[in-house]
């Protein structure tokens, strides 16, 4: 337990960062691509296994790292695009409603229970999400609904391949590194896509965008580290586990965007994040 609520701390962190990345107009990819290089260094210092960086891809889990790190990049990308086009809180809630693809998978992959109660509490936690994500927001761009569902599924199936990988690949021993793996794979193709960008449109890198990846990237390394680590009890099925930890995320970020940023919040976000909690209380007791 004590993990899974140590990856919602520091996801919840994430979006402190993040919020403040726009207060101090920071370079959101030369920020993230930074931060990858922090979490791939931070993955290999750590490891309890030392493997040489020459011999990574004969390891089993070297061609899932592969796929999740240019996921993490172009679910990224298809995030900042939904923002765009269709709103902050479309983007919350598509990303945060893809819980239902791990759920499924847990569930048809690994035998999971399917009881009425954890049906209840997952009906009830998406609903949570919902009214605990949508906010009033002025837009004259009605937007596609191509960008929300392929963050959806990107952001479901990111969780999913992180959960099989995980089960059938990673040694407890090789969970730093194969962290720090896949991030510094993410690392190779964010900068490569920097790389064309400042060809097009020449730009210094900036001070300020280094520090805000440094600052990025520690807790990035752990919310993934702590998350695999809770995947990895026994006492959780996953189908649960990622229920909690998305809703979980949602509350403390609610709370977090109240308390310290003083956000406006309607009766129905409040509502949202009453009906999250009993979700999470549902679900974890079945």
């Amino acid at each position: 337990m004590i993990f899974l609520l140590l990856s919602i701390l520091f996801s919840t962190g994430l979006f402190i960062i993040f919020k403040y990345f726009g207060v101090y107009k920071v370079d959101v990819l030369k920020a993230i691509c930074v931060n990858y290089i922090v979490a791939f260094s931070l993955g290999f210092l750590l490891a309890e296994r030392k493997i040489p960086i020459t011999e990574i891809y004969l390891e089993p889990w070297f061609y899932g790292a592969l796929i999740l790190g240019t996921l993490f990049v172009c679910v990224f990308f298809v995030m900042a695009m939904t923002a765009q086009k269709n709103g902050v809180s479309v983007t919350s809630i598509a990303g945060k409603m893809s819980v239902v693809v791990p759920v499924f998978f847990g569930i048809v992959l690994y035998n999971e229970s399917v009881t009425f109660l954890k049906i209840v509490g997952i009906v009830i936690a998406l609903i949570a999400v919902y009214l605990s994500s949508v906010k009033k927001e002025k837009s004259e761009n009605n937007g596609t609904l191509l960008f929300p569902i392929l963050l959806f599924l990107g952001s479901g199936i990111i969780d999913t391949l992180l959960k099989y990988i995980q089960t059938n690949h990673v040694a407890d021993q090789d969970i730093s590194i194969f962290s720090g793996s896949l991030f510094g794979i993410a690392a190779i193709v964010g900068f490569t896509i920097l790389g064309i960008r400042t060809l097009k449109k020449p730009a210094a890198f900036g001070l300020k965008n280094i520090i805000a990846g440094i600052v990025l990237g520690v807790p990035n390394y752990f919310s993934i580290i702590f998350l695999i680590k809770a995947l990895q009890n026994k006492n959780f099925e996953s189908s649960t586990l990622f229920t909690v930890n998305n809703v979980g995320i949602v509350v403390v970020s609610t709370l977090v965007g109240l308390l310290l940023f003083k956000e406006k919040f309607s009766l129905k976000n409040k509502f949202g994040v009453a009906l999250a909690i009993l979700g999470i209380v549902l679900v974890t007791i079945a």
